[in-house]
């Protein structure tokens, strides 16, 4: 009799994997609200890709990203310092990888329509709509989105460098920390309103997650 992959688990012969895991079972696993590996990244990029010209923009190789999220669901000691990973890119390209692989979307499926409709309302009450929307996500999507974010800005606020803005870091992020459970109608009209979320909370974070 073959075990049950529950008592393998049990054993430690699988781990529990990172990528595609959901986030408030990974959080819950980790014992925090803001997974490890999403901590990781941010601090590396920080500290060493805030003037790398197109971060987050450009591709890393994928091969390499693929590695790096291998050793991440196998490996509990993982050194984003190894030469083997020296490309800041590859760190990038692994983190939007995570956010993309969740089941679930940060902004998830069930809140989609209530925050194009809030990006839809008179400028005034945007911002108003969509913080309230954010405090109704589970506490793991809320701490996340605002480490996530809050690291976003720094890399914005580092565009003489990196040339990054508002706009090409929303269009990087949107599609991917928002998105419909079922892809109906217009994606292109979608895309518009995913780009213009992520950009409203960065332009306005501070009022939308305080000082």
């Amino acid at each position: 009799r073959r075990p049950t992959l529950q008592a393998v688990r049990e054993k430690g012969y699988i781990k529990d994997q990172v990528f595609g895991a959901n986030l408030a079972n990974l959080c819950q696993r980790e014992n925090g609200t803001v997974p490890k590996f999403v901590k990781l990244c941010i601090e590396h990029v920080e500290a060493y890709g805030l003037d790398i010209d197109g971060i987050y923009r450009v591709s890393g190789n994928l091969a390499v990203i693929q590695k790096l999220r291998f050793a991440v669901n196998h490996d509990e000691k993982l050194d984003l310092n190894d030469s083997k990973w020296e490309d800041i890119h590859v760190i990038t390209g692994a983190l939007k990888m995570f956010f993309r692989e969740l089941p679930e979307p940060l902004f998830t499926f069930n809140h989609f329509n209530d925050f194009v409709n809030a990006i839809k309302q008179e400028p005034r009450q945007r911002v108003t709509a969509v913080k309230d929307l954010i405090r109704q996500l589970p506490k793991p999507n809320q701490d996340t989105m605002q480490i996530l974010f809050r690291h976003l800005k720094r890399v914005i606020e580092n565009g003489e460098k990196n040339r990054m803005t508002y706009q090409s870091i929303a269009i990087v992020f949107g599609p991917t920390l928002l998105k419909p459970e079922k892809e109906t109608g217009n994606i292109a009209v979608h895309t518009v309103y995913q780009n213009q979320i992520v950009e409203l909370i960065l332009l306005e974070i501070n009022s939308i997650f305080g000082r």
